[in-house]
């Protein structure tokens, strides 16, 4: 099975992972299991028609859930079915009252919910989803060689995503604030403390949008439709992210020779 190669940490790692992304991810995504899990899905998602049908599926779930880094959820099939079968039209549906977005874009994915339109007979849906599935596959096995890189990958994929929303700026900001990966990336580049997010959320907004006008010269999250201000973003992410690390274990040293010097 092949893994992504990760042979440096911070800066230099980030830059060898983009330039070999292309021929790495070609690679990794012909992982004998991956494609298996693709082609199951492609030939067999088309006769679903509930989504009771589709939960009771566990090889359509995992390529399904994986596609949105839901797989933790793969045996919560009860809690599943009701994310989809309740949709997103409704307010108070089940998946718009999770902060966490990523319930409620697996629930407009596949169309299951009320008056919403079924989408898992259209000719571009599985290979949609099965490329999803394998971005995220390879964002997590690189995350196994490098924690960083798998945050780093992340933000590349989901910012521009988060930025083009046709929602107002401090709702783009909760939203980064609810989903764990952009968090940690945003707070590690605008060099925020790991007690922050002990703070009242309001507070955290403004302290956001603060540090980000310093860092990016504007707090509007459209502006990371930019691909360079993503780049910018996650360079500064891996850059300080290698510099904590290093400074975690210098104190960490520091303290195992007092102890031996006493």
């Amino acid at each position: 099975m092949y893994l992504p190669v990760v042979p440096l940490d911070g800066f230099a790692g980030w830059r060898f992972l983009q330039e070999t992304y292309d021929s790495q991810f070609a690679a990794f995504s012909q992982n004998a299991e991956l494609k298996r899990d693709g082609d199951y899905f492609r030939e067999n998602i088309g006769n679903i028609e509930t989504a009771e049908e589709l939960v009771n599926d566990h090889r359509l779930m995992t390529v399904a859930l994986g596609a949105f880094d839901l797989s933790d959820d793969i045996n919560s099939k009860y809690f599943i079915q009701k994310i989809l079968e309740e949709g997103t039209d409704n307010d108070d549906s089940l998946a718009n009252r999770f902060s966490d977005p990523r319930y409620a874009e697996l629930s407009q994915a596949f169309g299951f919910g009320p008056g919403e339109f079924l989408k898992v007979g259209e000719p571009l849906f599985a290979e949609a989803i099965i490329d999803r599935y394998e971005a995220i596959e390879f964002e997590i096995a690189a995350g196994e060689q490098n924690e960083s890189m798998r945050f780093a990958l992340y933000a590349e994929r989901e910012m521009s995503v988060l930025a083009a929303e046709d929602t107002s700026n401090d709702a783009k900001w909760y939203t980064l604030m609810s989903e764990a990966p952009l968090r940690e990336v945003f707070e590690k580049a605008l060099n925020l403390p790991s007690s922050f997010g002990q703070i009242d959320l309001d507070q955290q907004l403004s302290v956001f949008k603060e540090r980000a006008k310093k860092e990016f010269g504007t707090d509007e999250i459209s502006s990371f439709t930019d691909p360079e201000m993503v780049q910018e973003l996650v360079t500064k992410y891996v850059v300080r992210n290698q510099i904590s690390d290093l400074n975690a274990g210098y104190s960490s040293n520091a303290i195992a020779l007092t102890l031996l010097s006493g």
